[in-house]
């Protein structure tokens, strides 16, 4: 277990304490955005390995306690949950961003008009969900490291592209917010179905069905109540 959290605690910090942070502009005026861009994928990808092996050791290991039992019907609203996770994460991968650096010339549409966070909200309802839905330590320390990841990393995200364009900046958050739908509530933005529901959502779906099919054979846990698969293969 101490492998795990070890794993957790410096994948937190290359995120949270220099990715989008006063540290990263100084390590980039130094090597430059080109080097600095896939040494850090590199890191994060080395970090994420770990994370996953020490998961993995954790869950087998007599200390991976647990610390609540979820309630049965919690498992019902994960294939909801994690559609609408689909929903966010691809096309936000898929789209480019005004935020994120390089693509400060992107425009605020599709499924920005959403989110300008689409990817992290994405995360963000994928990790709270299993968090919730799972109770082993394990578990616990795995999935809130990304929900932490994912709501501490708006604001660092934001940070950093108030400091590359201030003025380019404001005019993307006075018609984008962070929590999905609330610009478009406030009125600072409109649901274009034409522009969400496009060729990305389309791999969204596709991604989702993929995922369905074999996320028995990958994670040893079934996506959907027993008694779902019963009624759908009439067994």
């Amino acid at each position: 277990m101490i492998n795990l959290i070890a794993a957790a605690a410096l994948f937190l910090g290359i995120h949270l304490l220099v990715s989008g942070t006063k540290l990263r502009d100084l390590i980039t005026a130094r090597i430059g955005e080109k080097l600095y861009v896939p040494l850090f994928a590199l890191a994060s990808l080395g970090v994420l390995i770990w994370l996953c092996i020490a998961t993995n050791a954790a869950s087998a290991s007599p200390a991976n306690t647990v610390l609540f039992v979820p309630p049965a019907w919690l498992q019902s609203l994960g294939l909801v949950v994690i559609a609408a996770a689909f929903a966010l994460v691809v096309p936000g991968v898929l789209r480019g961003n005004p935020t994120s650096a390089g693509q400060d010339k992107a425009r605020v549409d599709g499924v920005l008009r959403v989110t300008r966070h689409p990817f992290l909200m994405g995360v963000t309802l994928w990790a709270g969900f299993h968090l919730i839905a799972k109770g082993t330590l394990a578990a616990t320390l795995f999935f809130a490291t990304f929900l932490v990841l994912a709501i501490f990393g708006t604001r660092a995200i934001d940070g950093k592209a108030a400091r590359r364009h201030p003025a380019r900046w404001q005019e993307i958050a006075a018609q984008t917010s962070v929590i999905p739908f609330v610009a478009i509530a406030e009125k600072r933005n409109r649901f274009v179905a034409p522009e969400v529901f496009d060729w990305r959502f389309s791999v969204a779906v596709v991604a989702f069905g993929a995922f369905l099919y074999f996320h028995s054979a990958l994670f040893r846990a079934a996506p959907f109540p027993a008694e779902w698969w019963a009624v759908l293969t009439g067994h």
